[in-house]
Formats: structure tokens, sequence, C-alpha cells
């Protein structure tokens, strides 16, 4: 799937912390947790948005402090459906792509043809029939129903874009799987689930940290266009860093062996 357009993909992850040290973080009434809401740039997998807030934030809240990019893609699960603000990010000229929530109150306007061969049952614009619904959303929606042949789970997906195949808008809820990478990523490997102060800048603070480590490996790996993993960069990179060596080198040890025997400065011991 390569589009021009930017697409990015929006989610959020919880994090479970204790509600008598981390009372500022309110969740449930035994348990404290703080969310980290994250817009992914699916380009190359960074983050182009965070927003660190207690656990009871609703996800769907976030989209209203985003800035909408006309022409692009936001890719998100059935908890951001909220049809007034899917609305403003239509009238924005930006795209979105998501599941409908079960039951939807919507009658079909049109239906396009299908290969159902292809797992599309069927191509429609709906129009939404509850009244609050309607005034919220008062322009058609496009909605597609795929069985998905390796699981075999029929899915419905919602969207504004009205151009591309409806197996490209498949695809493209598809790769909002990044995003679940990212968070399990975070969590694995940079050691957020132990934190080292408990007020609520030391908490935010080590969250920070994490992700900024995050996107400079991210970068790095981008710009140097390296194979390895971002695990294996991490791997690398923390027992590097206080050599004097160059990041191309370190990351690539394969190609910087250098052959010292013809240009040492010490002389054998024994030679014969």
């Amino acid at each position: 799937m390569e589009l021009d357009n930017t697409v990015y993909a929006l989610d959020s992850s919880t994090i479970d912390l204790c509600l008598s040290l981390f009372d500022w973080a309110p969740f449930r009434s035994t348990k404290a947790a703080i969310k980290l809401h994250t817009l992914l740039d699916l380009r190359g997998a960074i983050p182009a948005f965070i927003h660190i807030s207690d656990g009871k934030l609703h996800d769907v809240n976030v989209l209203d402090m985003l800035k909408f990019e006309p022409g692009a893609f936001y890719v998100m699960d059935r908890g951001y459906v909220d049809f007034a603000r899917l609305y403003a990010l239509h009238q924005a000229a930006a795209f979105f792509v998501t599941r409908a929530k079960s039951p939807m109150d919507a009658r079909r306007v049109y239906s396009a043809p299908t290969d159902r061969t292809s797992g599309v049952i069927c191509d429609q614009r709906v129009m939404l029939n509850g009244y609050y619904s309607a005034r919220k959303y008062p322009e058609q929606l496009r909605r597609i129903r795929f069985k998905d042949p390796e699981s075999g789970k029929t899915l419905v997906f919602l969207t504004n874009n009205t151009a591309l195949p409806a197996l490209t808008i498949c695809a493209l809820y598809k790769s909002r799987w990044q995003v679940e990478l990212f968070f399990k990523w975070i969590k694995q490997h940079l050691r957020i689930k132990h934190f080292l102060g408990t007020s609520e800048n030391a908490a935010k603070t080590q969250v920070w940290c994490a992700v900024a480590t995050y996107v400079l490996i991210a970068i790095v790996k981008k710009e140097l266009q390296l194979d390895a993993s971002l695990y294996t960069c991490l791997q690398i990179l923390s027992v590097s860093v206080f050599e004097k060596t160059e990041l191309s080198c370190a990351l690539r040890p394969d190609e910087s062996r250098i052959e010292t025997a013809d240009t040492a400065n010490q002389l054998n011991l024994f030679s014969f």
C-alpha cells in the first residue's frame, strides 16, 4: 500500500499505577493509571503528537487537541467514534478510517459493486438515522463490510474517503497495528513500568525520556537506513554509549571492522 498522503494512527495505552502512591492519577476505585495518547506517523513509526493524562480521560477527547492536516488519513479504533468530532475532522479536509460501533443506526443510500472473493462484502454510502447523530454528521459516510480471510471475522469500517478502493481502506485500518507495536516496544524495552519517583512531574518526565529515546533511535535507524530492529539498535547503543565510536560504525559492526595488523604503532615483541 503506497499513498502520497500522510497516514497517522491514533490510539492510547494505559500504564497501571498504585493508587496509594500515585493519588494524582485516578483511574478506578482501587487503582491509579496514566494514559499515553499517541498519534503515530506511519511513514517512520515516529510519534507526531503525545499527550499524557490520568486514566480517566476518555480517548475521544484527544481529538479536540489535534490540529488536523488537510489530506492526511487518521486511522483509529471505534473508541474514537464521535460523529461531531469526526465531522470536524471531515470539515478540515482530512480523512478518517475507523470501525463502526454495533449497532449502528444508518440507512443505505448507494451500493457500489464489489468482488466478494477479495473479502469485501459490501461498499455502501450511508446516512445516519438518529436525530442527534444526523445533526452531528449531516453528510454521507462510506461503510465497508469486510470478511477477513485469515480469521474469518467480519469487520465494518467507516470512512469519509470515497476515492480509494475498498481494499485500500481495509489495508489502512490494518496498518493501525504499528501504534500497538510502539506501545509494546516502549513498555518492554524502556522500563517505564517502574518509576523512579511518585510525583506527577517525576512520572511524566520518565515517560517523556522513554519516548525521546525511542524517537532518537528511530530517527538514527531511518537516517542510516539500518536493517537492524529498534531493539537491536538500542542494545548496541546501551553498551557503547561511552565509547568514542561513530554511530554509523557502532550500528554496522560488519562494515566497521578495521584491519590493524599493518598499521599498528607498537612493534611486535617477537618478530621472525
